[in-house]
């Protein structure tokens, strides 16, 4: 068996593949931007989560490829995409070299982190969904045209900076939002987000941590 990294998978041309078609069908489809930007993000901000709380670095490597890989699925369908996600990224990963175990722990943070069917059921699962959920930002909003922006468009646009980050002195996991309130009311962002929020605070929870929701200064959660 192999120790695969992050920089074998972005260099995959499956990955590389199932990436750009993701893509492709997210635009089509008018969903919020799933390509290289979120997932590189997410892929950033899962493992530094379990770096700052002191996991190892195999650990944190592992939260990084299941932050780059967990919206693979959308190469199939919308639908569904974390648990066929979960499958392709589990054959890659083992194809590659990666152990059946460590590929299942990946497959498994990415199987767990849609809010409509999952939950945080490890250490990799649980920073994978802060960092997927804390990713609300108008670099996403696909729609050029203001004048057709839904609420999902609205909300994205109107936040100008998102940060996500660990207090480890504190046990907290602190989402910061600054949202322009002429473009969207805070109370929009609760309209469309309470579910992905109430999976972070499970998420932070299974860490030991207290979810914390900052928006413009001021501390919401």
């Amino acid at each position: 068996m192999e120790t695969i990294t992050l920089k074998d998978v972005q260099k995959n041309e499956e990955v590389i593949t199932f990436l750009e078609i993701s893509e492709k069908q997210i635009r089509i489809l008018g969903y919020t931007e799933h390509s290289y930007r979120h997932v590189g993000l997410v892929s950033k901000n899962a493992g530094e989560i379990l770096r700052d709380m002191g996991f190892d670095e195999r650990t944190v490597e592992l939260a990084k490829i299941a932050g780059y890989l967990h919206d693979i699925g959308n190469a199939v369908n919308r639908e569904d995409h974390a648990h066929s996600g979960a499958i392709l990224a589990y054959n890659i990963l083992t194809k590659m070299g990666m152990s059946p175990s460590e590929a299942a722990e990946v497959m498994l943070a990415i199987g767990n982190h849609d809010e409509n069917s999952g939950t945080a059921v490890s250490n990799i699962s649980a920073a994978l969904i802060l960092a997927d959920k804390s990713d609300v930002h108008r670099g996403r909003v696909n729609n050029t045209d203001f004048a057709t922006f839904d609420i999902h468009d609205r909300v994205n646009y109107a936040v100008e900076s998102s940060k996500v980050f660990v207090d480890k002195e504190n046990k907290t996991a602190i989402l910061e939002l600054t949202i322009d309130t002429k473009i969207c009311p805070v109370m929009d962002y609760f309209e469309i987000f309470l579910t992905r929020m109430t999976m972070s605070r499970r998420a932070a929870t299974y860490l030991g941590l207290t979810f914390q929701l900052v928006i413009n200064g001021t501390r919401l959660l």
